[in-house]
């Protein structure tokens, strides 16, 4: 049987745990952390970056690193949420053909399910590391 793992997605910070021995172990990830930045970022070379590694250089790229994308989700880009976090955020965020919201950074338009995604498969790499095998369910 394959190791169970649970990911918290969270708005600001997110964790992934796995299973050993009956007990759920909160991961660390390569820095030690337990929790993991929710930010994701395109950088000045094209380098997607996810976690800490977009936290670091969020201040020198702020138009190409999205945060609290979570919020986002499934809203519609005339929403009061969503035109309140436009006043708020430095990157872009645009109406995508379904009236939701998306991010747009360094030439490129991200639904926000897709920059969810691409942190839990980060998540999802840290648990793998952690356990040394390819976690596939």
């Amino acid at each position: 049987m394959g190791h169970v793992i649970g990911i918290d997605l969270g708005t600001t910070n997110s964790c992934v745990a796995v299973v050993e021995n009956g007990q759920p172990t909160v991961v660390p990830n390569a820095g030690g952390y337990k929790t993991t930045p929710s930010m994701f970022a395109v950088s000045e070379d094209g380098k997607r970056l996810v976690g800490h590694l977009a936290k670091r250089q969020a201040i020198t790229n702020c138009l190409n690193t999205a945060y609290g994308v979570k919020r986002l989700i499934g809203r519609r880009f005339d929403s009061e949420e969503v035109q309140r976090t436009l006043k708020d955020v430095p990157y872009e965020v645009v109406q995508g053909p379904n009236d939701d919201a998306r991010i747009q950074m360094s030439g490129k338009t991200f639904t926000c399910p897709e920059i969810a995604a691409i942190i839990l498969r980060e998540m999802k790499r840290v648990a793998q590391e952690y356990v040394g095998e390819p976690i596939e369910e």
